[in-house]
């Protein structure tokens, strides 16, 4: 079973969505993967900056002044001691080592080639001297010469894996001109690592506006095909209906006129061989008027018995061509049906005729339609219910959308391979073509006609209990 959904529009719809939505979240990716970068080089630009005032101010001060400044100076985000053992260079294989020398490389151009600058990176907890700050927190330690030596042989990143979500701390040193070495421990702002909301609606404001419009777009596009469906639907059922604008783009223009010439030429097609069918049937009428009344001059009782049936016969097979012509002719004019009336009406002819036949429900409202062709069609139906069947019993089922006539017998039924085939012109289960048991073989494409002139249908089944039904279905549009 194939996942696809089965409409056109469903599918260019599906295939518009789904690459409106991939290209959106890879551009989202894109944009935070450039957002975080560009928001820490600015962050570590701003810590550079007040990072090189610091070091300024200090180096015009005593270290006396320099005590007090830095008291007043180490505030978060920054903390500023002095006198800090020599911070090592990070490993060259470390992660941070490119972050940390972009920082390297901001405070040389603020601060001047005359100051040695070390800096390296640590992650997770605040700077020591903070509030907060643990015991181990920190890339230096005070203490005797032996703890600034194994101070020093420590690494910036040594110990320290950053917990997710964590914020970045650069670690820089600074020596002053007269050979002080300030510690910065510089705290960057949790913010910078926020969900960007604005940036979310943004997005989906933009996706919303593009998946309205797409719909827009493919219902314009397809609109035309389903109106090609619909016509070409209707054609089988009235070949003479309105043809189609043959407006809009020029495919679809193109497409309406291939369709109208088309209607065109089927319904030529079929006038013309209507007109000589018609013709043919009526002419039929005169000979065999002729040979009726040479037949009245035979002295042979017998034989003039036998003419007589057989013109009967054909007399009967011309009248049922030329209903079945006029059936497919459609030129009949539509008109509100009172659909209980006439088969009461019908009801009333058979039963005067010795047969039987019962109607249960009726129909809420009159119906559209053509009087004289629903008036063969059920016809037909009733008249092979009592030949066939032994009677006939009618059942009304009327709805907002469909009329429902449904024609029961009690008769032997018909094989189910044959079902369809009796719909046919001229095809008799009975082959023998004796018309006393197979009739001429039009009584049910006569009718099949009707409700195919009324945008409806007949189908026939076997009742369970025995006898067939004929259910016929007209849509109230």
């Amino acid at each position: 079973m194939s996942l696809l959904p089965r409409t056109l529009f469903a599918r260019l719809t599906l295939v518009l969505l789904g690459g409106l939505l991939a290209a959106q979240l890879l551009s989202f990716a894109v944009h935070m993967h450039d957002r975080g970068e560009l928001m820490a080089q600015a962050s570590g630009m701003r810590s550079a900056q007040r990072i090189a005032d610091i070091v300024r101010l200090l180096d015009s001060m005593t270290p006396a002044e320099r005590d007090k400044i830095v008291r007043v100076l180490s505030a978060p985000p920054l903390s500023v001691r002095l006198g800090e053992a020599l911070l090592a260079e990070p490993d060259a294989e470390s992660e941070s080592r490119a972050r940390a020398l972009l920082f390297s490389t901001l405070l040389r151009r603020f601060i001047g080639e005359d100051h040695r600058v070390v800096v390296g990176m640590a992650a997770g907890g605040p700077p020591r001297g903070m509030p907060g700050a643990g015991p181990g927190y920190g890339m230096m330690r005070h203490g005797d010469d032996h703890d600034e030596e194994r101070s020093a042989r420590r690494r910036p990143h040594e110990g320290w894996g950053p917990p997710p979500g964590a914020g970045v701390t650069f670690v820089a040193q600074v020596t002053l001109r007269d050979g002080t070495r300030v510690t910065f421990d510089a705290r960057q702002p949790q913010a910078t690592e926020h969900w960007p909301y604005r940036l979310a609606g943004s997005i989906a404001v933009l996706l919303i506006a593009v998946v309205v419009v797409s719909l827009i777009a493919v219902r314009w596009a397809t609109k035309p095909l389903k109106t090609l469906a619909i016509a070409a639907d209707a054609l089988g059922r009235d070949i003479h209906r309105p043809p189609l604008a043959e407006s809009g783009p020029e495919e679809v223009a193109s497409a309406a006129r291939a369709f109208n010439t088309m209607q065109a030429r089927l319904a030529g097609y079929l006038r013309e061989r209507l007109q000589v069918f018609a013709a043919m049937s009526h002419d039929l009428k005169t000979p065999i008027t002729r040979l009726r009344l040479r037949a009245e001059l035979l002295d042979d009782a017998a034989l003039r018995g036998k003419f007589d049936a057989d013109l009967r016969e054909m007399e009967a097979m011309v009248a049922s061509a030329l209903d079945f012509l006029r059936g497919m002719d459609g030129k009949e004019a539509v008109q509100p049906v009172d659909i209980n009336a006439l088969l009461e009406s019908l009801a009333a002819d058979l039963r005067e005729t010795g047969g039987t036949v019962s109607i249960s429900g009726e129909a809420a409202a009159p119906f559209n339609g053509r009087v004289a062709a629903l008036k063969r069609g059920l016809a037909n139906l009733l008249e092979n219910a009592i030949k066939y069947g032994g009677g006939a019993q009618l059942r009304v089922e009327d709805g907002p959308d469909q009329l429902k006539i449904d024609i029961c017998d009690n008769g032997p039924g018909l094989p189910e391979d044959q079902l369809e085939k009796v719909f046919e012109p001229f095809y008799r289960v009975e082959a023998s073509r004796n018309r006393d048991t197979g009739g001429t073989g039009l009584g049910l494409a006569i009718a099949r006609n009707a409700a195919t002139l009324h945008g409806g249908d007949i189908r026939l089944r076997n009742r369970p209990e025995g006898g067939l039904c004929a259910c016929l279905h007209l849509p109230r549009k």
